[in-house]
């Protein structure tokens, strides 16, 4: 045996129906990026279309054009992370949704030779700064692009934003900035097809911030935000588990075959307890190549243990809110190389 990491994929199902229940009638998007949020992103697609997911956010436009092999020509893919001209032509190529947020980009695409209209969702800066186009060029941006849209080149698809999810005032504020932004397109003769501005949080918790689709990330995999609600109070569960198994015992005490190079911050050695056949224990310390666990009587090599996980005692938030960060940043540290291990009995 060795260290795993084991993804449910039916609970990961389950929480794709408890995402579509809370943000409806809007669409979820389900945002798959980073490997999908390090759960591996073939078998997360492919799920996901078979529980009818229609829209993915990918992120970039590599990802998207994987997404694309993998999820089919029936899938909606928004890709937000652009380069420039190369990155414009691969993503027209991939079939995929460009959320623009870049003046320099509407320029890029003016010159591009393509054989299809870019399908552009225009980003407005609601004021978090994540690029976005600055509300005093919004006009100048939205002339650009009824140029491109009469010349063939583009077409408008959205208007779209990120927002903080910090404080319900701040959120109230960069709601009014993108709905003065969408009102202004529309007198300009650019009415979208689709509006999005929520992701995991305001997509639950404020129904008039979810528009037309939510983009839902975190929530997807049993990610519970830091500091917030629960995993029961939002209807979510984690669908990994973080496994690993003891390779010896000695004077020091138990050593797990999983450290920080793959992925468990050391900042966490000394905080925690796991669930062992002796009962629960401190993770003593976590060394680059391994952890180790205060001992107890009996332990030997080959027994697992679950390090974070619907199996332990913790959750990837749990240990999270120790180190004053957040879930997704646990789940995203596990390398790729530990193995994944899928399990599902309802696909």
């Amino acid at each position: 045996m060795s260290a795993v990491y084991r993804v449910d994929l039916d609970a990961f199902a389950r929480n794709l129906r408890r995402v579509r229940e809370a943000v409806a009638p809007a669409a979820h998007m389900l945002v798959v990026k980073d490997d999908a949020y390090a759960h591996g992103l073939e078998p997360i697609v492919t799920r996901a279309v078979a529980e009818g997911i229609r829209w993915i956010g990918a992120f970039d436009v590599v990802t998207g054009a994987a997404v694309r092999r993998i999820a089919g020509p029936d899938v909606r893919i928004f890709v937000w992370l652009i380069g420039g001209s190369d990155d414009l032509a691969a993503g027209i190529a991939a079939d995929l949704d460009l959320g623009i947020g870049d003046e320099a980009l509407l320029d890029d695409l003016s010159r591009l030779e393509a054989h299809r209209p870019a399908r552009v969702h225009l980003k407005i800066d609601t004021g978090l700064h994540r690029n976005g186009i600055r509300p005093e060029r919004w006009e100048a941006a939205l002339a650009q692009t009824s140029e491109l849209v009469t010349a063939g080149r583009v077409a408008f698809e959205g208007i779209w934003s990120h927002i903080s999810e910090a404080s319900d005032a701040d959120d109230d504020d960069a709601r009014a900035v993108f709905l003065a932004a969408r009102e202004t397109a529309r007198a300009a003769g650019l009415d979208p097809r689709f509006s999005h501005l929520a992701a995991s949080a305001a997509g639950f918790a404020r129904d008039e911030f979810r528009e037309d689709i939510v983009r839902v990330g975190a929530f997807s995999y049993g990610i519970r935000p830091a500091g917030g609600p629960g995993e029961r109070e939002l209807g979510i569960e984690p669908i990994a588990t973080l496994s690993a198994t003891v390779t010896a015992v000695d004077a020091a005490g138990v050593h797990l075959d999983l450290g920080s190079l793959h992925g468990l911050p050391s900042a966490l050695g000394g905080r925690f307890d796991v669930v062992t056949p002796g009962g629960p224990r401190r993770v003593e310390a976590i060394a680059p190549t391994e952890t180790v666990l205060a001992p107890w009587a009996g332990a030997q090599p080959g027994d697992e243990i679950a390090l974070f996980g619907p199996a332990a005692l913790h959750t990837a938030t749990d240990l999270a809110e120790l180190i004053d960060t957040i879930g997704e940043e646990i789940a995203l540290r596990v390398s790729p190389t530990v193995p994944r291990d899928y399990t599902s009995t309802d696909a």
